[in-house]
């Protein structure tokens, strides 16, 4: 079940994994707010998920969305169990900071994932990822797929479609 897969405590994930990682599987890290789904988030998780062989995907929380974007249509509960029911995603973190900087460092991903929007260079989170001698990479299709232009659309037609 999609909802087995979503967990709170970033270190009891860590060490979970920690035999996992020792026999040798990588892990990879991907985030997002993940509002209103698209193939955008689809190829972006499925790409993240070619990278390695187990991935976590940080959700950002209710709180952390209304901070860094706007208030949320989809609550936060709603949002981790759709990202748990991908075939790609291993684990769901709920994401209560404004960046996945302490998770980073937490769970020492082997691979760090970012969307299209983003190039190596300008990933965030580079030097805590490869601090622990970790790589970031670039996943997904290229960044024609938006929720905000979603929400902007359904707002224009009145949302009666």
């Amino acid at each position: 079940m999609a909802r087995d897969k979503i967990c709170r405590d970033a270190a009891a994930l860590a060490d979970a994994l920690a035999s996992r990682r020792e026999a040798g599987e990588t892990l990879v890290t991907a985030n997002g707010c993940f509002e209103l789904l698209h193939v955008g988030h689809v190829r972006y998780l499925a790409g993240a998920k070619a990278l390695g062989d187990i991935l976590v995907v940080a959700v950002n929380s209710d709180a952390s969305m209304s901070r860094i974007k706007r208030k949320p249509s989809v609550l936060d509960e709603e949002r981790y169990e759709m990202i748990a029911a991908f075939e790609s995603v291993d684990y769901v973190v709920p994401l209560e900071d404004d960046t996945p900087v302490s998770l980073l460092e937490t769970l020492r991903p082997d691979v760090h994932a970012k969307g299209t929007d983003y190039t190596p260079e300008t990933i965030p989170e580079r030097a805590v990822v490869e601090a622990h001698g970790g790589r970031v990479a670039i996943a997904g299709d290229p960044k024609d797929h938006s929720s905000t232009e979603m929400i902007a659309a359904l707002r224009e037609r009145g949302g009666d479609e």
